[in-house]
């Protein structure tokens, strides 16, 4: 797993604009992302810490001896997908391009290889001294992305071009740096993933191989690109994701109870998991000892895909997983067919492959016939090309 979720910090200088920021902040999470918000210490003269944690939900902090047990400036640059200042003042333009690290968000911009967005804020005169001209020349050739200021009012009854951009222009030039915007923002997604036990008995039980990781993989991707998941796993040990609701179940039967309360509202079902096709006929509350354990009586489970996709809307889509070791194409084509998907993403197991790995090869086909192949990519490459599809069926 290499995606967690968009992390963005949010740093803010010591600015009459960092007021402004707080729509920024929410107009982030709207879009989907995580968001911790580093004030410089100037910073919090305009807007305090309060607020930035009651906004971002996280912890605030502004100085590297700060819960120090945390490392916060490695831990932060480390974690980040992306930097934004905003606002950037003439001050902290300055430190930046002189490689200070004399509090947190410096010390962070300066540990991090995330890309970097400044957006710039202050008196005209400021904006048009050669020191800071020189800078901002110096951060860009450097790979720092400036988003230039507005022209307009200012403090007092100045006027000229210093001012912060509208926070719609901001997130336009945010959008096209960071290559992807959020594409499933409004979309509510429902995903099963691992593998469903039946208890024979406390110590035993019907299982399979699946990690989980692929449905886990999805949920990272769909909700960095701002999507509402919801996540139902089944016997997984991989941790939550942020951002991402996430139920723990152990059966068939508690999968089937889970999806089916969240199903009505969803827009997409995509279904990862690896459901156990039978289960015993009875349990033993006690261990069964190894003379008494001559058979284990059967009876299947029922069909939760089929199921789902009999009370599906026509605004609702289907993704469904299809695991095999015989004619894989044939087999996926009548999965599709029998079970009203919209797509599904086929692979062959033989020999326990894919199971655990941290890659996958299959193909995946859509309702029209179409198809596409993957070779030896990463679960996570998977799960944003299955998405990519997933739209154009959208439409």
């Amino acid at each position: 797993m290499s995606l967690p979720g968009r992390e963005v910090i949010l740093g803010i200088g010591g600015g009459i604009a960092a007021y402004k920021a707080c729509d920024l902040l929410r107009r982030l999470q709207d879009d989907g992302y995580l968001v911790t918000v580093v004030p410089t210490p100037a910073a919090l003269n305009f807007v305090g810490s309060a607020t930035w944690e009651a906004l971002s939900g996280r912890p605030v902090y502004t100085q590297v001896w700060e819960n120090i047990s945390t490392v916060p400036h490695v831990t932060l640059a480390k974690n980040a997908d992306f930097i934004i200042i905003a606002p950037a003042t003439a001050d902290l333009i300055a430190r930046i391009t002189h490689g200070r690290a004399d509090d947190l968000l410096t010390n962070v911009v300066l540990s991090s290889e995330a890309p970097k967005i400044l957006v710039p804020a202050m008196h005209p005169a400021m904006w048009k001294n050669p020191a800071t001209i020189a800078n901002v020349e110096t951060l860009r050739s450097r790979g720092f992305h400036i988003i230039e200021p507005d022209t307009g009012r200012l403090t007092g009854s100045d006027s000229g071009q210093g001012r912060f951009p509208e926070t719609a222009r901001i997130l336009e030039r945010f959008h096209e740096i960071v290559g992807r915007k959020a594409d499933l923002l409004g979309k509510r997604i429902l995903i099963s993933a691992g593998g469903t036990r039946e208890v024979i008995d406390p110590v035993r039980f019907i299982g399979n191989r699946s990690s989980g990781k692929q449905g886990f993989a999805i949920a990272a991707a769909a909700v960095a690109r701002g999507a509402t998941v919801h996540l139902v796993a089944a016997n997984s040990s991989l941790p939550d994701i942020a951002g991402v609701s996430v139920e723990r179940v152990e059966s068939t039967q508690e999968m089937g109870e889970a999806l089916e309360r969240k199903f009505p509202d969803s827009d997409i079902l995509i279904m990862s998991a690896a459901v156990a096709d039978a289960r015993p006929v009875t349990s033993s509350k006690e261990k069964i000892k190894k003379d008494n354990l001559h058979e284990i009586t059967l009876v299947s489970n029922p069909d939760l895909l089929a199921g789902l996709a009999g009370k599906k809307s026509p605004s609702q889509r289907i993704v469904g997983f299809a695991a095999e070791t015989g004619d894989l194409i044939a087999n996926a084509q009548s999965k599709l067919l029998a079970k009203g998907l919209d797509l599904v993403y086929v692979n062959d197991v033989s020999g326990g492959a894919i199971f655990g790995s941290e890659e996958t090869s299959g193909t995946l086909i859509a309702k029209d016939g179409s198809s596409v192949n993957f070779v030896g990519v990463s679960k996570d490459t998977l799960a944003n090309a299955l998405l990519d599809h997933l739209l154009l069926q959208i439409g």
